[in-house]
């Protein structure tokens, strides 16, 4: 029994060098917030090209404190933002993928895919008549007017996301809906609207971070006093000297949003994925 157990061939370590494999990728991947980090906390005098990687001297809080003071105005902004777009993205996703899953109206196989082709639209190609339709309804340089903005690109991945997963729940649930003469808005209260809290989670998480990211739209729509905070950290720095230590502060003050949001919501990102709101 010894002499089989020893003679039986022994598996490649593949796993281990998986996880080496993830780990140096990991380490690349966040290399760039290291030098942000260590830049951050190093005072005017440290910051150079040749100290780059090395650790501060010191805790230069004072950083933090001047970068919150320039961006918290148009911290407020991006609030007023993301959190209307996000949410109104996700109802009208969730309505649209449970009208494209059980009313099979007629032209719906052409209006699905009508849908999805604005995920392969630019944003580069339409700004200009995007331009003139916000002027022309007084929408330019507003909050609302950015935040129509994603609410309307969102819509193709939204749509999907909730397509996809309402593909998922059984029919017979549906059927039994109806037997009890529920009409299509009871079956999507009472039946739909349920169980879709992981696709919410997952279009909720997505449409929070495009929108709070966005640069090019938010550059172009917004007036000064309305900015959101990528863009007011862009013109953060100086036309002859530039404060990397405060930049690098203000460039952390702008993703640690997200990264909360990525941080105690993230499992939930990932399980809404793998049930099922992104099959099909």
């Amino acid at each position: 029994m010894r002499a089989r157990v020893a003679d039986a061939p022994r598996r490649p370590p593949t796993r281990a060098w998986l996880y080496i494999l993830l780990l140096i990728m990991s380490i690349f991947y966040l290399l760039p917030m290291y030098v942000m980090l260590v830049t951050g906390f190093k005072s005017f005098d440290e910051v150079s090209l040749k100290t780059m990687w090395n650790l501060p001297s010191g805790l230069a809080l004072d950083n933090f404190v001047a970068a919150y003071n320039q961006l918290a105005p148009h911290l407020w902004n991006s609030l007023r933002l993301v959190i209307p777009t996000a949410a109104i993205s996700a109802m009208l996703g969730s309505i649209n993928g449970f009208v494209l899953t059980r009313w099979r109206f007629p032209g719906a196989d052409i209006v699905f895919p009508l849908l999805l082709f604005g995920m392969f639209i630019p944003y580069q190609s339409i700004l200009i008549p995007l331009v003139q339709f916000m002027r022309t309804t007084g929408l330019y340089g507003s909050i609302p007017g950015l935040a129509l903005t994603h609410i309307i690109y969102g819509i193709p991945i939204t749509t999907l996301t909730f397509r996809s997963y309402y593909i998922t729940v059984p029919k017979e649930m549906v059927e039994a809906a109806r037997i009890d003469g529920a009409g299509l808005l009871e079956t999507y209260y009472h039946i739909f609207l349920p169980v879709s809290a992981p696709a919410f989670v997952v279009v909720l998480i997505w449409q929070f971070t495009a929108a709070w990211n966005d640069f090019l739209f938010a550059v172009v729509l917004t007036s000064p006093e309305n900015w959101p905070i990528t863009v007011a950290l862009n013109n953060l720095a100086g036309s002859q000297i530039i404060a990397w230590n405060v930049q690098m502060a203000a460039s952390l003050v702008a993703a640690i949003p997200t990264l909360i949001i990525y941080i105690f919501l993230g499992r939930y990102f990932l399980r809404g994925l793998m049930s099922g709101a992104l099959k099909g």
